[in-house]
């Protein structure tokens, strides 16, 4: 699938609304590719989903699941009353903090009684089981990874191929084990360094995430071994995403830096530094998801009021560089702006050779 792209991009998943059948049957149109955000979603919800991909396109497409992580067992007491002025702020109640699967179970039945593509896996590696049951119906399994050892222990399950993820990217660190942070002592990677410790490791493809927002960008990750190129926040943006109008907002009005937080989900994500974000990033607790249940009526609220200083704006670092325009738009300029890079590369090696 990958390798008969006419343009080697991905649309990202992006879960929590961005992620649309239309944005992926567009990219698919444009000569490209997508995948549905089953984080977050029901069986049911997914279902619909890929039902009406199907209908506004006969090309193939991925769908994107998280590996749910260990039962919790943390103390969430004072970040709870940490958030009841932001709850009472915004007119609701604090959300229910209480750990859960993400209905995986159903949804990889789901995805493998649909045939789907593609299978991408976040948060973790499914297990060899899972990944059998795929490849039984013709299904190809990538996992997203963030390190050299995350890449073997993918490969070891059975990968098709891997998303490897640089620290620059928006949304979710896919860490498989919330540990390997800077804070506990772990050690995190930039792409390009990234793909090339990967590339080290494992003998698959590989496709490249994180900070992408050029075709330069995109000839930079093939050159250094990508087969692809996996975009997100370029596509935030686009005329066919669900992303919700202030969020849209605060992403053309830029200004604002990035930052890696745990505040909103528990887990180390990359958004726009808001009020919510330097408020509670130190005293948020590595709770996933139960962090995440208990912001969420607090972002929806937000969201409601039009207030950009309480909602998860999750953003890569050059995400002032997105644009709003219609999917294929966007992945035109894409390849062309990869084939002029590529161009002037290869005038370079000319060069050299003289």
């Amino acid at each position: 699938m990958i390798a008969e792209l006419r343009v080697p991009v991905l649309v990202a998943p992006m879960a929590g609304g961005p992620s649309t059948p239309e944005l992926v049957a567009a990219a698919n149109r444009a000569g490209a590719s997508g995948f549905l955000a089953g984080g977050y979603l029901t069986a049911e919800a997914l279902g619909t989903q890929i039902a009406r991909t199907r209908e506004l396109t006969g090309d193939p497409f991925g769908v994107n699941l998280f590996v749910p992580g260990a039962r919790g067992g943390h103390d969430l007491a004072n970040y709870q009353l940490r958030l009841l002025a932001e709850a009472q702020r915004y007119g609701v109640e604090p959300g229910v903090p209480d750990w859960n699967d993400d209905h995986y179970p159903a949804k990889l039945d789901l995805v493998v009684a649909e045939r789907i593509p593609l299978v991408s896996f976040t948060f973790g590696r499914p297990s060899a089981a899972d990944v059998e049951r795929l490849h039984a119906v013709g299904s190809r399994v990538v996992v997203t990874v963030t390190t050299p050892a995350e890449a073997r222990l993918a490969a070891e399950v059975g990968a098709d191929a891997l998303c490897v993820q640089g620290f620059e990217a928006g949304g979710h660190r896919a860490l498989f084990t919330d540990e390997e942070t800077e804070a506990a002592g772990g050690e995190t990677y930039g792409l390009l360094t990234a793909l090339r410790l990967a590339a080290a490791e494992v003998d698959l493809p590989l496709i490249a995430t994180g900070g992408l927002a050029h075709g330069a960008d995109v000839a930079a990750v093939l050159t250094a071994g990508a087969v692809a190129a996996q975009l997100g926040t370029a596509f935030l943006r686009a005329d066919e995403a669900g992303t919700n109008q202030t969020y849209r907002q605060a992403l053309a009005e830029g200004g604002r830096r990035t930052a890696i937080t745990r505040a909103f989900s528990g887990r180390p994500a990359r958004g726009l530094v808001n009020r919510f974000l330097l408020e509670h990033s130190g005293p948020a607790p590595a709770a996933y998801p139960e962090v995440n249940g208990l912001t969420k009526p607090i972002r929806a609220a937000a969201a409601k009021a039009g207030d950009p200083e309480a909602l998860s704006l999750w953003s890569g670092q050059t995400y002032s560089l997105s644009r709003s325009a219609p999917a294929a738009e966007i992945i035109e300029t894409l390849d062309a702006e990869l084939r002029a890079a590529a161009g002037r590369a290869q005038r370079w090696m000319f060069r050299r050779k003289d």
